[in-house]
């Protein structure tokens, strides 16, 4: 159904990266997830009603819930189509992330409210009637939640949507839990033994943990992620391809939502060539990726001298101390600076996050170079790897 309504209402709707087309992906979904969510409460509830299930009140409830979730994600997707403006000027697209935060927060506070009635249903099972009625309501409710959380998460990956991605973990949640209420319904019949609150206790832990969850996945992108293997790969390629660059380092990327995603990295380049076409080199650079991947790019000419034997040899001394006693930490902007009374040798090396004593890292070199020569000082500073 949303494919075909997709080609009925979105021009061009395989161009993804066009947010147009996302806010039109984003707004399709939600109203479709409004009507069936609304459509799944009103029979559920009336299941609930002539069946006596408190679980399936609950799970009625949940649908309501969850049309109130799919009005907050439309409202997040409308919000980051906004233009960026002077108080935000690399967009709203992060708003798109904070409505799927609230969404797992909904759920979070749905399962507890389940858990509560369950627990009352526990210590009061009161009577519950077995209706065929309510078996097929929620047989069907079954289905449609099934297609809901495929379809949401399809339309989350092609358009790379935090909150249709909380969405269809939500409806997948729904599925599960509305399954486990229907097996309650005909525990209680052939055993007598009523399973109602018990099997709504249950519902509500999944749920809230479901919530738990994808309340972590929406909170990551809010944070700042780093940049997806896919994009480095492009880059570094791209840039390398080059052969007026020698290196590249410090690669930062940022994503702010719907689409705004920003790269800076440092091109090292021979410091001999001609500064004047080096610059026009980096400039076509930059329009490549730029092209290539929808970004804003910002490369930095970092000039390097090639032919001095002496930075030669201090750096094949650290590059071999690294890679036997710290394979992971890279060095970069390496040179010498002869003075009177000693030599200094300058230089940056990147040490990954999970290192605990990058310091330490630094000191061993400076010891290593010294050993090399003792007229030689190593001045170090310490990078993160943003990638």
């Amino acid at each position: 159904m949303i494919k075909l309504l997709s080609k009925l209402f979105i021009k061009n709707n395989q161009n993804t990266d066009d947010p147009n087309v996302r806010l039109a992906y984003g707004t399709l979904c939600s109203a479709v997830g409004i009507i069936l969510n609304l459509l799944l409460f009103a029979i559920k509830a009336f299941a609930g009603i002539i069946s006596g299930s408190v679980a399936i009140i609950a799970d009625a409830s949940n649908n309501l819930s969850d049309s109130g979730s799919s009005i907050v994600t439309l409202i997040g997707f409308k919000l980051s189509a906004k233009k960026p403006d002077a108080s935000h000027p690399f967009g709203h697209g992060r708003s798109e992330h904070i409505a799927g935060l609230i969404v797992s927060f909904l759920i979070i506070h749905m399962g507890f409210d389940i858990a509560k009635s369950s627990f009352l249903k526990i210590l009061d099972p009161g009577l519950s009637e077995f209706s065929v009625t309510a078996v097929i309501i929620l047989a069907v409710s079954i289905l449609i939640k099934l297609y809901m959380s495929f379809y949401n998460s399809r339309v989350g990956k092609k358009i790379n949507s935090s909150s249709m991605a909380a969405t269809a973990t939500d409806s997948l949640c729904d599925c599960i839990s509305t399954t486990v209420v229907l097996i309650s319904l005909f525990i209680t019949k052939f055993t007598n033994f009523n399973t109602d609150g018990y099997c709504g206790l249950a519902v509500s832990i999944f749920i809230i943990f479901s919530g738990i969850k994808t309340a972590k996945e929406t909170i990551s992108p809010l944070l700042g992620n780093a940049a997806p293997k896919e994009i480095v790969d492009t880059v570094e390629k791209i840039v390398l391809s080059y052969p007026e660059v020698l290196g590249i380092h410090d690669f930062i990327a940022h994503d702010y939502g719907n689409g705004s995603l920003i790269i800076s990295l440092h091109a090292e380049v021979d410091a001999c060539g001609d500064i004047l076409k080096i610059h026009d080199t980096i400039d076509n650079i930059e329009r490549h990726i730029g092209t290539e991947l929808n970004c804003l790019v910002t490369i930095h000419m970092d000039p390097i001298v090639t032919d001095d034997p002496c930075i030669d040899e201090v750096k094949a001394v650290v590059t071999r101390y690294l890679s036997k006693n710290h394979c992971d930490v890279t060095v970069h902007d390496f040179r010498v600076v002869h003075g009177e009374t000693h030599t200094n040798v300058i230089f940056d090396i990147v040490v990954p996050f999970e290192s605990k004593h990058p310091e330490r890292i630094a000191d061993e070199l400076k010891e290593a170079v010294n050993n090399y020569n003792k007229n030689m000082y190593a001045v170090i500073n310490i990078d993160s790897k943003y990638i």
